[in-house]
């Protein structure tokens, strides 16, 4: 009768631990009510770092016992990375499974065009939460920079301007390489490398161009006529002189340019020096390369600002003084210099 009994107590008990059991380690419905923490995992972090962050996030109480579960269930081999918004109140079990099937946060990044590469890694380093120190070091990296075949130890061209997502958890490796492969993308089709044989600019000397006309054009339907003058300047010899050339080299600008900053030398100095710089002054966005590529054919050589962000084309020095002279005098009467 007592064997009895236990059998039957038993088999009263099974069904309820089962439940038990069962609600212990499933997801509740509810998770949409529940209040969550904010926690970022970095890329490649070990197990005991991502159970440290649970545990200083109060989302675990012991890091034993969430280990063992997480050997248990398999998450152990497999530390998810990115910023996850995480329901409070879970059990071991129950945090695994939402681990298992949660998706990083995505987050939205706007880059501006004509942005120096140090501003561009400062965006991205505050957005995505990576690393300024290594973002810096491999945008000088020259083994990284081969892998493009980048010819200067300098990304600067290469980081293609543009409002892009990323999952959080993005390494400073894989967003560097996502935006250096945005901009040789542009430069694949058959299209592109016949305007390239037909200019005679690699792709290197295309970015550079690209950068200085970034750097020149307010206006989009100015951006082609801009490339095509200093395409002139480069057929005939002449020296660029491009102001944005200088306002690279300036430690205190971009400023207005004075008589002496002309004279600094540097390979990237184009009024002391023929053809182009060494490398591009900024990242260009895809309307300046494209306007390099397809510049109309013009013969304009000089070109000067209005001051309203439109410019002046002229095709000889006498009617770049002349277009000069006029200018300087609407100016003067407005501004009074």
């Amino acid at each position: 009768m007592n064997k009895f009994r236990k059998v039957f107590w038993v088999g009263l008990l099974i069904p309820f631990l089962i439940y038990g059991l069962v609600k212990y380690c499933r997801l509740p419905g509810s998770l949409n009510e529940k209040t969550t923490v904010e926690i970022s995992i970095r890329k490649g972090s070990s197990f005991a770092a991502f159970a440290d962050t649970l545990q200083k996030k109060e989302l675990i109480t012991h890091k034993g016992l969430f280990t063992l579960w997480a050997k248990i269930c398999g998450l152990d081999t497999r530390v998810p990375a990115g910023t996850f918004k995480v329901p409070q109140g879970l059990t071991n079990p129950q945090l695994i499974l939402f681990f298992k099937q949660a998706k990083p946060e995505l987050i939205s990044v706007t880059l501006i065009e004509g942005w120096s590469t140090n501003r561009i890694l400062l965006r991205l380093s505050k957005r995505l939460h990576l690393r300024y120190s290594v973002l810096d070091s491999l945008a000088h990296d020259s083994l990284f920079l081969q892998v493009f075949k980048i010819p200067v130890n300098d990304i600067t061209g290469y980081l293609l301007p543009d409002t892009y997502v990323f999952a959080s958890g993005i390494s400073e490796k894989g967003v560097l390489t996502f935006l250096v492969k945005k901009t040789l993308q542009i430069f694949k089709t058959d299209s592109i490398r016949l305007r390239m044989r037909k200019l005679g600019l690699n792709r290197h000397q295309v970015l550079t161009l690209a950068s200085i006309v970034e750097g020149e054009a307010v206006l989009d339907r100015e951006r082609p006529v801009i490339a095509s003058v200093y395409l002139n300047r480069l057929r005939v010899g002449m020296r660029l002189q491009a102001d944005p050339t200088i306002q690279f080299l300036l430690p205190d600008g971009p400023r207005r340019l004075r008589y002496r900053d002309l004279k600094i030398e540097s390979p990237y100095n184009t009024y002391l020096h023929k053809g182009l710089p060494p490398g591009p002054i900024n990242n260009p966005g895809k309307k300046s390369i494209l306007a390099v590529l397809f510049a109309p054919e013009t013969k304009y050589l000089y070109f000067v600002a209005r001051g309203d962000g439109s410019h002046v084309f002229t095709r000889t020095a006498r009617e770049h003084a002349r277009a000069k002279r006029k200018l300087d005098q609407i100016r003067k009467k407005i501004y009074g210099y």
